[in-house]
């Protein structure tokens, strides 16, 4: 313990005199106007449509135990996700992640959980070292590796290597296992690489690198992805479990007009417009937060269609950075609806194509499913569940992974006082 009484009293006295200068008082009407007036459509500061409804717009509520046990309209769901060691950079200035992708059926599938697509992206300033290779089978067939060559940038190596790794190993596996989805594939994650989307936001250089051959191939197996299931009809969807888009809070804090949001992204915007609180007379003000939080419920949006920030690249005036598009550009449109879970006091997002939800069956029966699955699992869908555990890679596997790196690389890890410290105890 390295605070007295005295410290905690302080920093207690410090946190109330913060809480005296924020009300949130008015905030859950700030939503409903938002909900109500600004999203039908929403227009960013050059007047473009960024948000709109898919269908009619409207909230609902569902009773968890009732979902839970709903007839579900998909009986098997096949989920896709990718797990790295992290950036890790070495002191002969290479620096490499490995990302291991892995997809789980529900009901289990053994043949198809044990098959795993794996992917070293090593980024160097040497552009004289052989570093690529072609994909190699390995598990008598039942897997695949490769290593690939980062484009080369003054900066940003470490999220070049981790986002090339990650989305490289998921689209690869995802369109290599697609033929075994039978009824709906969910992506662990957004729909598309959004971490390579935003690249463009995020610095001039890193604009320029998203042109360049390897992000676009990248980007190319989800377009592939999505037409391949667009014309076999089978619904892909991805359930993103950490949304962070600020679309909707963006839009509104362009516009020139005195409303200021309040929220920092979409997801505490859509927290604050689904949490539902008992009527029991109280004053919420006297409450603990979260304590009158009603938990029976579980509360979630109609359909929406997104163009704005990374999405607006796979908007039917986006440029899809190059890749061939070969359906109406608006096939590849990004729609989603957003899910809050009280008992855990999370938000979720599900991300589909406008080719497979612009049919009001198919919505429903999207929401159907996962709304159960949410509810029954207390969180992620069974499938995407299982493959986030299988593309898992744990920290002991991680550690000994960087050991293999430093013996085939003759150099050693480059560390830092926090690796030393966060190690000790």
């Amino acid at each position: 313990m390295t605070l007295d009484p005295i410290h905690v009293d302080a920093i207690a006295r410090l946190a109330g005199s913060v809480a005296d200068s924020v009300d949130d008082s008015d905030h859950d009407d700030f939503a409903e106007t938002v909900w109500a007036e600004w999203l039908d459509p929403l227009t960013d500061g050059r007047g473009r449509t960024v948000v709109e409804p898919l269908g009619e717009q409207g909230r609902a509520r569902v009773d968890i135990d009732d979902i839970a046990l709903a007839e579900r309209p998909f009986p098997t769901v096949h989920g896709i996700d990718s797990g790295t060691i992290n950036p890790t950079s070495f002191k002969n200035g290479l620096v490499l992640d490995l990302a291991h992708a892995a997809m789980g059926v529900a009901p289990s599938d053994l043949s198809i959980h044990r098959a795993r697509t794996i992917v070293a992206t090593v980024h160097t300033n040497d552009r004289t070292a052989p570093l690529e290779s072609d994909w190699v089978s390995i598990d008598e067939g039942h897997s695949q590796r490769r290593v690939i060559r980062a484009p080369q940038v003054n900066r940003y190596a470490e999220a070049v290597v981790h986002a090339l790794s990650l989305y490289l190993a998921e689209g690869h596996h995802a369109r290599k296992h697609a033929h075994t989805v039978e009824d709906l594939l969910l992506l662990d994650g957004p729909l598309y690489p959004k971490e390579i989307l935003t690249w463009r936001d995020r610095n001039p250089e890193l604009d320029a690198l998203t042109y360049e051959a390897r992000p676009k191939n990248v980007l190319e197996n989800y377009v592939r992805l999505v037409e391949r299931f667009v014309e076999e009809g089978t619904p892909i969807a991805g359930f993103v479990k950490n949304p962070s888009a600020r679309v909707i809070t963006g839009a509104l804090a362009d516009k020139p007009t005195d409303f200021d949001p309040p929220w920092p992204d979409d997801t505490a915007f859509f927290t604050r417009l689904l949490e539902q609180h008992t009527d029991d007379g109280g004053s919420a003000v006297d409450a603990a937060p979260g304590e009158n939080r009603r938990t029976d419920e579980l509360t979630v949006t109609s359909w929406f269609i997104s163009r704005g920030g990374p999405d607006g690249a796979m908007a039917a005036d986006g440029d899809a950075l190059g890749v061939d598009r070969k359906l109406d550009p608006d096939c590849y449109e990004v729609t989603f609806f957003a899910i809050y879970d009280p008992r855990n006091d999370l938000c979720y997002k599900v991300e589909a194509p406008y080719a497979i939800t612009r049919d009001p069956e198919t919505r429903r029966q999207l929401r159907t499913q996962i709304l159960s699955e949410v509810a029954a699992e207390r969180g992620p869908p069974q499938a995407v569940a299982k493959a986030d555990e299988l593309a898992k890679i744990s920290t002991a596997e991680k550690a000994a992974l960087r050991r293999k790196f430093e013996g085939q690389l003759h150099s050693e890890q480059m560390e830092t006082y926090d690796d030393e410290r966060w190690t000790e105890g």
